[in-house]
């Protein structure tokens, strides 16, 4: 039996729902964006008003001022998306329990089990954004394939409030000849080299020599070429199925650039705090630590290095990313972001090698003190147990493990 499978896409999700909880603003260009102070001040959402005018998601605030001058601006509210998105799988749920989430506001599902009872994909399709809008007020696009990369497709040819079918019979006709940056990760960089080669469309891509791709894209290639042609067999992963965490990590933009050494410092802890803390609520430590250094120019660099011993503690993590920080950094330009995070992980019970020269007493010690502040914060809030180094600089002292990001879960999970 062929498998039917489902792209649900919430459309224009954040802003969608902004506009849903105030009325006063939804004949209006709307914009979900960061906070500016804060350096997030990019465009996350915007409403088909404000896409008419020219504005696209990821630019900054004021170039879609400039192109949408009575632009409203509103800031994100996750709880508030998150309640939604959760709503919208359990409406998912009831048509199957094969749901694999691709961010907040997208996920796949495969109906091929349930078409007996609810009828064809197309029909499924139909109920479910039939009910979307009259249980949560907001619309979706749905794509119905044969596999998950078509139904991705499918799901962003016809927006707002569509279904479109993608069969074996009319993929060639549908898709194979839409530019090549519409198929599923291919991004810019993997562009600039297909189109150096007059690779142009998705045909161009399917029609191309597979020992070609492999030698222009590695490995990548002949994955590339898999999606163009319709030979993608990956499964819907079921609700149930969880991942191995492999590495728990946070990132941040900080408020201003970072112009020394005490600068870093003050975030490397900021960031080690969150990364341990979380290691800490999975019960897990760590052997290796990875940071990440953007510039003020956005190019950036990735290293890492091993500690002594296994450790779930913040003063670890963080003596270790500024040792690493000060081995690869020359300061020949000043520093907008980074990113701290442990891998390596085991279990915080595993047995592990001592060593005769490391004071586990000292360690254990640590590990109870920083249990405990866990234990004030989560009473009495982020704020209320501070390094006296955060004092230094207010502005530097943010809360990435509230302050998170919600990022798309990657297609190779």
């Amino acid at each position: 039996m062929e498998s039917v499978i489902l792209h649900c896409d919430l459309n224009n999700f954040y802003a969608s729902v902004e506009c849903l909880y105030n009325p006063s603003i939804r004949d209006l260009p709307v914009a979900v964006c960061g906070d500016p102070d804060l350096r997030h001040g990019i465009i996350l959402a915007k409403n088909y008003i404000a896409k008419r005018c020219g504005v696209i998601t990821g630019e900054v605030i004021w170039q879609a001022k400039q192109k949408c001058p009575g632009l409203k601006v509103v800031k994100p509210n996750y709880p508030l998306y998150i309640r939604f998105s959760k709503q919208a799988r359990e409406i998912y749920s009831r048509y199957t329990n094969h749901i694999e989430a691709f961010g907040i506001d997208e996920c796949w599902l495969d109906v091929s089990g349930s078409t007996r009872l609810f009828g064809e994909g197309e029909k499924i399709a139909d109920k479910i954004r039939q009910t979307i809008r009259d249980e949560l007020g907001i619309t979706a696009s749905i794509g119905v394939s044969f596999n998950k990369i078509f139904a991705k497709l499918g799901s962003d040819l016809k927006k707002p409030d569509a279904t479109t079918v993608i069969t074996r019979g009319n993929y060639k006709q549908l898709v194979w000849g839409l530019p090549v940056d519409e198929l599923l990760y291919v991004g810019r960089s993997t562009r600039r080299k297909l189109y150096r080669v007059g690779i142009y469309t998705i045909e161009d891509l399917a029609t191309a020599s597979v020992k070609f791709l492999h030698k222009l894209l590695g490995k990548w290639g002949d994955t590339l070429w898999t999606f163009a042609n319709g030979y993608d067999t990956s499964p819907v992963m079921p609700m149930e199925f969880e991942n191995t965490i492999k590495g728990i990590g946070n990132s941040m933009t900080t408020a201003r650039d970072l112009l020394n050494d005490e600068d870093v410092k003050l975030t490397m802890y900021v960031l080690s705090e969150s990364v341990a803390e979380r290691l800490r609520s999975h019960n897990f430590k760590g052997r290796t630590v990875q940071i990440y250094i953007k510039d003020n120019e956005l190019a950036s660099i990735e290293r890492q290095s091993k500690l002594d011993q296994y450790s779930c503690t913040s003063s670890d993590i963080a003596l270790k990313a500024m040792e690493i920080f000060r081995r690869n950094w020359d300061w020949a330009k000043p520093v907008r972001s980074l990113g701290v995070r442990v891998t390596d992980l085991v279990t915080a019970d595993t047995c592990t090698q001592l060593s005769l020269f490391d004071d586990y007493n000292r360690s254990i010690k640590k590990e109870l003190l920083e249990a405990s502040i866990d234990d004030i914060r989560r009473r009495f809030g982020h704020y209320a147990v501070l390094r006296a180094l955060f004092l230094k600089d207010r502005a530097l002292n943010a809360n990435p493990v509230e302050d998170n990001v919600i990022h798309p879960v990657s297609y190779f999970r």
